[in-house]
C-alpha cells in the first residue's frame, strides 16, 4: 500500500456515546485486533466494557475501592489490567469478570499498567516515583525489577520489544535499553501526562502540561516537532496519532479535539475546533485498524466514539 500523502481528516461524525459512568473518566482503551470493543476506567471505581457499534454496555467490572486511572488489555483480549487510588494492579478474566490476582507493593496510587507484547510482564507507574515489573508467570507477588530513577510520579510508560520508557511529572523521559542495561534521560522541563511511539518505534509522541505535545526521535531524544493551539496545564490528558500515523491528536481542557499534521505541525480544520464534550477530555485513542474512527474519553462522565461519515470499516 503506498504511504499517505498527508494526514486524513479527524473522524468527525458522532457514532455513539458510551455513558454509564458516574463521574470523570480517566482511560479508556480499545481491545486488541479489529477492536469492536472498549474498555473504561473512572472515577466511580467501575471498569465497563462496550461494543463500539451498539454502544452497549456489555459488563461492568467492579472490585476497586478508589477511582480507576489506567487500563491495559492483554494481546488476546482474554484478560486485562487496571490500576488506581487502591496501590495494587488488579488482573481481570474478561470471561468470569472478576479478578484473578492482585499486585500490591506501590506505597501511592498506580497512574498507568502497561503488559509488553506477549502480555507475560506487566509494567506499573505510581505516584511514588517508582516503576515495577512483574512477571506474570511467577507466583510469588513481588516484582522482579524496580525501577526508582523518576524524582516524581510516574504517570506513562510504554514497554516495547527491548526497552521500557517512561514519562514523569519531573519533566523527564527516560528510556531503559533492556538488552544493554543502559538507561537514556531527555529533559523536556514540563510534567509529561502521556507518551506513545510511532509503530516503527522511530520517534515518540510526548503530552506535558504546557499546552504543548512534542514529537522526539527516539535514538537520540531530538526534538523534532511541537504542535500547539490546545489548552492543557492542570489535568492528564494523552495524545495519539490520527490515522496512518499522518496527523496528532490531542484533546484539551475546554471539552475540544484537535489534530495537526504530523510534518509541518499545521492545525488541521476546524480551527478552532468546536466543543464537543462538557468537561475536559483525557484521554484519545485511534482505531487500531480503522482509520476513520477513534474514542475520546472525558471527565463529563462520556466516552465518545467518532467516524468519518464514509468508509466505516466493521460498522
Amino acid at each position: 500500500m503506498a504511504p499517505s500523502r498527508g494526514p486524513q481528516p479527524l473522524p468527525r461524525t458522532l457514532h455513539k456515546t458510551l455513558a454509564n459512568h458516574k463521574g470523570p473518566i480517566h482511560v479508556a482503551r480499545y481491545s486488541k485486533g479489529t477492536a469492536t470493543y472498549v474498555l473504561t476506567g473512572g472515577a466511580d471505581r467501575t471498569i465497563r466494557l462496550w461494543n463500539a457499534n451498539l454502544g452497549t454496555e456489555i459488563k461492568t467490572f467492579a472490585a476497586h475501592g478508589y477511582e480507576v486511572l489506567s487500563v491495559c488489555v492483554s494481546h488476546d483480549n482474554s484478560k486485562f489490567a487496571s490500576s488506581g487510588g487502591d496501590r495494587s494492579i488488579f488482573l481481570w478474566d474478561v470471561t468470569a469478570g472478576a479478578t484473578t490476582r492482585r499486585l500490591p507493593g506501590h506505597m501511592g496510587k498506580i497512574n498507568v499498567v502497561e503488559f509488553n507484547e506477549d502480555s507475560t510482564v506487566l509494567a506499573s507507574g505510581s505516584y511514588d516515583a517508582s516503576v515495577r515489573l512483574w512477571d506474570l508467570r511467577s507466583q510469588p507477588r513481588q516484582p522482579i525489577q524496580v525501577l526508582e530513577e523518576a524524582r516524581d510520579a510516574v504517570q506513562t510508560i510504554h514497554v516495547g520489544p527491548t526497552s521500557i520508557i517512561t514519562g514523569s511529572v519531573d519533566g523527564h523521559v527516560r528510556t531503559y535499553d533492556l538488552r544493554k542495561g543502559e538507561l537514556r534521560t531527555d529533559y523536556i522541563g514540563h510534567p509529561i501526562t502521556s507518551l506513545l511511539p510511532t509503530a516503527d518505534s522511530q520517534t515518540l509522541l510526548v503530552t506535558t502540561l504546557d499546552s504543548h505535545v512534542r514529537l522526539l526521535d527516539l535514538s537520540t531524544g531530538q526534538m523534532l516537532n511541537t504542535f500547539k493551539g490546545h489548552t492543557g496545564k492542570e489535568y492528564r490528558v494523552r495524545a495519539c496519532f490520527g490515522a496512518a500515523e499522518a496527523s496528532v491528536v490531542c484533546g484539551d481542557e475546554e471539552g475540544r479535539i484537535w489534530g495537526w499534521d504530523l510534518v509541518d505541525a499545521s492545525i488541521l480544520q476546524p480551527n478552532p475546533p468546536p466543543k464537543v464534550h462538557e468537561k475536559v477530555i483525557t484521554w484519545t485513542e485511534h482505531h487500531p485498524s480503522d482509520p476513520g474512527e477513534m474514542i475520546t474519553a472525558s471527565a463529563d462522565g462520556t466516552c465518545i466514539v467518532w467516524r468519518h461519515p464514509n468508509g466505516m470499516v466493521g460498522a
